[in-house]
């Protein structure tokens, strides 16, 4: 039997999926995004995702040899993006679960752009982010366009797309790119106490931040305000709020349950 793709496993309310073709560099065929689709359709009960890849590379990005188009031959690659990378962007950053992104090294292409997709990345040092698009004459998809100038301003996004030159994972947590650099040995350990942390924390106010900071771009200072009121009013009702305060006046361990 032909190994899986996407490796899936939850333990307690973590759930971790791995980019499984290191042979590729994990890189992407239509058949692997069912996979990970279905995994993250699966998520269950957990509070939190870990995503990371196995071998020597986070994702090279499309596996180019998937379309099996001959040399010279017209293929529509916006129909790939439709089907494929777009909605697997949209439901990394719509899904109420934070979702942690482990990169153990180099993350190219759509690759890359699926990393900065996650909530928190971390990554190994030897990590390398490579925006590899104007080398075949196209642009940062899967959200790069967006998402690179928002994180680290118009000079370096443009760089980073025009040149295709790798930014290091330590380059990389100096420009604000991502959360945190680590050794390489370290980076398991460290998505894993970050994943402990946030499980352990109110999923419903976890999930409030998460949408609220990244829609808050598409609002005024006055709307973001409102939003505001209105959530933490919703937030002040929960179950949760109300153990974490109790918790924390009687000076034991909260436990909470998402109500």
């Amino acid at each position: 039997m032909t190994e899986s793709a996407i490796q899936f496993k939850t333990a307690g309310a973590i759930a971790r999926i791995t980019l499984n073709r290191p042979d590729r560099l994990n890189s992407f065929t239509a058949a692997m995004h069912g996979e990970l689709h279905d995994a993250l359709a699966s998520l269950g009960d957990a509070r939190v995702v870990i995503l990371t890849g196995a071998g020597r590379g986070f994702c090279a990005g499309q596996d180019l040899n998937d379309r099996a188009v001959a040399p010279g031959e017209a293929v529509d690659l916006g129909e790939t993006v439709e089907a494929s990378w777009n909605p697997l962007i949209e439901t990394l950053t719509t899904i109420p679960q934070p979702v942690i992104c482990a990169v153990n090294g180099v993350a190219a292409g759509a690759g890359a752009n699926v990393a900065l997709a996650c909530d928190i990345v971390i990554a190994a040092r030897s990590a390398k982010f490579i925006q590899s698009f104007a080398a075949i004459g196209l642009i940062p998809d899967s959200g790069g366009s967006w998402v690179l100038p928002r994180l680290v301003g118009q000079a370096r996004a443009m760089g980073m797309a025009l040149t295709g030159e790798p930014v290091a994972a330590e380059t990389a947590e100096q420009w604000g790119l991502i959360w945190k650099c680590v050794d390489d040995d370290a980076l398991t350990d460290e998505a894993q106490r970050i994943a402990a942390k946030l499980a352990a924390l109110p999923p419903l106010g976890l999930a409030a931040i998460k949408s609220i900071i990244r829609t808050t771009w598409g609002r005024t200072l006055p709307q973001e305000l409102e939003l505001q009121r209105d959530e933490m009013r919703r937030l002040g009702f929960t179950q949760d709020y109300r153990e974490g305060v109790a918790a924390f006046l009687e000076k034991r361990t909260a436990t909470f349950s998402g109500r």
